[in-house]
């Protein structure tokens, strides 16, 4: 085994160097390639280095099958025991786990602690992990998850970091809201640091041997972040240059999380997905850096399938009404996705596999996001209002002071939710990206409240008093009252005594401090100060809000759905509450396995649909849509044949355009049943996947 190992290794070392570039679509496994698993995504990123399956061996046997192989494992937790242990460097690490007030470390696993990213640990990543998977030949490196729990400042690891960052003795986070903010702070800028120099080494060791190594960190969005109280670096890394991108981990578990609308607490998992990818674009929507967006068939916590489908197809409508986002991490671990057991039905005690219907209809989905383009189309609705958000919001979570309590991130949802239940395509802008000038360029309203999070310096409010002063139209809404307004920070510091942070950014704008509810005008803009804390729209009433946002922007499209057309693609979604939307046409319905053929299109409140409109399809033969990946396509005047392959223990479904209804459909020389839409002039076929190869021909 040794040997072969050996060989292996220097096998890699010694091919031809082929840079790998960033693909449009990838998964994640821990796996090494199987025929239960081969999704026909572009790349797979393979995770961690351990395992009793060495890396080099995973990687090769995805290459051996086509893929482009990129690595993946967290920062903040992972398979480091001979760290811990002190296997490593003779001692022992145990006290670099994060812990809480209680003193009890916090775990990811067993024998994985959450860790605080010490100067030390970080040698550690860089020499066992970062070198030897470049030394493997990865082009792509992914940390995700920088996570630094909000709950987890009490270690003996975390003391010494704040003495050293401070200059002060450490002060527990739960004294006062000050302490609170600072150790959120410092949290934040361990993994900003941690990033930052494992990615620059990374980059350092692959330019000594003639490669340029792309840098990606793989996180759940801020507004996920801040709900779930972690603290992470999220839009700052925008200012590293060693960071290439980013995955929008958003997916059902994140998505389902409750919120608070119309003074009910509950699930709304279509309007948070649409939130968190929102949260993502706008991270690289000024910076040009990447972004895959992410869904995932399942979650993390055990289901039944018929909740896993419903929410899946929620948060995978959600990513698609994004249509400037065209790159996808199309699932992550298929392995528990395609060969574990969940419960069968609500209730249901028999677990089974995934359904035959349901993988066929993952399939044409995941299959469709390798052909979904990037268009200049834009969800239909009043369009140029935006919400601000910053990094802060994480640093205000836990605990609550002074009986001051945020229930489920409202002071957010309130301006947002009440507007995106009216069909209005909310944006969201990051305070941290205000100074690219493209940041601001499409927003004629931007909603902001200090209620939640507080500017990091006073820079942002010079760029938004500029933005006004131009002509931007700006709401604020807080009463400036929470406890963390009076956290020692630069508006009450160095020379600055402002009552509340929002008192300099009035100041920018010729407002007198502490100004009363009302309507100011600056420039060529508005600013409208609304004297309540957001928080009271979604739990109380919104009529406020909508009112002041009707006032500044002026007539605004009401309606309750979103529509949007990316191509031959229509993406639509029916808020639950709202009313049915028929669409006229000829569509293929992508959500349903057997992929009908509509000329009418109901979509009912609460639901979402996925449509290949027909008449945008090319008029030479072609596939629509299929539950594989197709390869080696050709067309004659009577004929066309492909080649085509998926996980095998699934069953394709395909809509194959054709001229005229075929005469024969032969699937690897077996003659096929298949069923003819006229209106479409489409062919339906039904037929087992296969990893290796299925070859269809088809003559008329």
């Amino acid at each position: 085994m040794r040997k072969s190992i050996l060989l292996l290794l220097l096998a890699v070392a010694c091919a031809p160097r082929v840079q790998e570039e960033p693909a449009k679509t990838t998964i994640q496994t821990s796996q090494g390639w199987r025929p239960t698993i081969d999704t026909r995504s572009d790349a797979v990123m393979v995770y961690g280095v351990g395992g009793r399956v060495p890396l080099e061996e995973r990687l090769a046997s995805w290459r051996e099958r086509g893929y482009t192989t990129h690595f993946m494992t967290g920062i903040a937790w992972g398979g480091y025991g001979d760290y811990f242990t002190g296997k490593w460097d003779g001692r022992a690490h145990w006290d670099e786990g994060q812990v809480n007030v209680a003193g009890d470390t916090l775990w990811h696993g067993k024998n994985m602690p959450y860790i605080v990213p010490t100067e030390n640990y970080l040698d550690y990543f860089k020499e066992r992990h970062i070198k030897r998977v470049i030394d493997a030949g990865v082009d792509a490196i992914f940390l995700e998850e920088p996570e630094f729990w909000a709950a987890g400042g009490y270690s003996d690891s975390f003391k010494r970091e704040w003495e050293a960052y401070y200059g002060t003795p450490w002060r527990p986070q739960d004294e006062s809201p000050e302490a609170t903010y600072l150790s959120s702070k410092l949290k934040y800028h361990l993994y900003y640091r941690a990033l930052e120099e494992a990615f620059t080494y990374a980059k350092e060791y692959g330019r000594s041997l003639g490669r340029d190594i792309k840098c990606y960190v793989p996180t759940h969005s801020l507004l996920n972040y801040s709900q779930w109280e972690i603290v992470s670096p999220e839009a700052s890394l925008a200012s590293l240059d060693c960071v290439d991108g980013y995955i929008a981990q958003v997916w059902t578990g994140t998505s389902r999380v409750p919120a608070w609308y119309r003074g009910e607490c509950k699930e709304r998992v279509f309007e948070t997905a649409f939130l968190e990818y929102g949260c993502m674009a706008s991270m690289v929507a000024p910076t040009g850096r990447r972004v895959w967006f992410l869904t995932d068939p399942i979650e993390d916590a055990t289901r039944d399938w018929e909740d896993f489908r419903r929410n899946y197809q929620a948060t995978y409508t959600a990513q698609l009404l994004y249509p400037q986002i065209a790159d996808y991490e199309i699932m992550p671990w298929p392995d528990r996705i395609y060969e574990h057991l969940y419960p069968k039905a609500p209730g249901s005690d028999e677990r089974i596999r995934v359904p035959q219907d349901f993988s066929s209809m993952m399939q044409v989905m995941t299959n469709a996001l390798q052909h979904m383009p990037v268009t200049d189309t834009r969800p239909d609705g009043s369009a140029g209002i935006s919400v601000l958000m910053g990094n802060s919001l994480m640093f205000q979570r836990f605990p609550v002071h002074d009986s001051y309590d945020d229930p489920r991130m409202s002071n957010f949802y309130g301006l947002a939710l009440p507007l995106i239940r009216k069909g209005v395509p909310v944006g969201i802008i990051h305070i941290e990206n205000l100074g690219w000038p493209e940041a601001l360029k499409e927003v004629k309203l931007l909603l902001m409240t200090y209620a939640n999070m507080k500017p990091l310096d006073p820079v942002a409010h010079e760029q938004l008093a500029e933005w006004v002063r131009g002509g931007g139209k700006l709401l604020y809404s807080a009463t400036d009252t929470d406890p963390f307004q009076d956290v020692q920070e630069w508006w009450n510091t160095g020379g600055n005594a402002y009552k509340a942070p929002s008192d300099h950014l009035f100041e920018q704008m010729g407002i007198a401090p502490g100004a009363p509810e009302g309507t100011y005008r600056y420039g060529k803009g508005t600013v409208r100060i609304l004297r309540h804390d957001p928080k009271t729209y979604v739990m109380e009433s919104e009529e406020v809000l909508l009112d002041a946002v009707r006032d500044l922007y002026g007539p605004m499209e009401e309606k309750t759905s979103f529509t949007l057309d990316r191509g031959p693609y229509k993406v639509v979604a029916v808020l639950e509450g709202g009313e049915p939307l028929t669409l006229d046409g000829c569509y293929i319905d992508l959500y349903d396995p057997n992929l009908p053929v509509y000329a009418h299109k109901v979509v009912a409140p609460g639901t979402q649909a996925l449509l290949y409109d027909v008449r945008k399809a090319p008029k030479a033969p072609c596939i629509l849509a299929a539950a594989s990946r197709a390869y080696e396509e050709k067309a004659s005047r009577h004929g066309y044949s492909y080649l085509c392959k998926g996980p095998v223990e699934t069953v394709n479904v395909t809509q194959i355009r054709l001229p005229r209804r075929p005469v024969s459909v032969l699937v690897n020389g077996v003659e096929t049943p298949h069923t003819w839409d006229e209106t479409a002039h489409s062919c339906f076929l039904r037929f087992p996947n296969n990893p290796d190869v299925v070859r269809v021909e088809i003559n008329w």
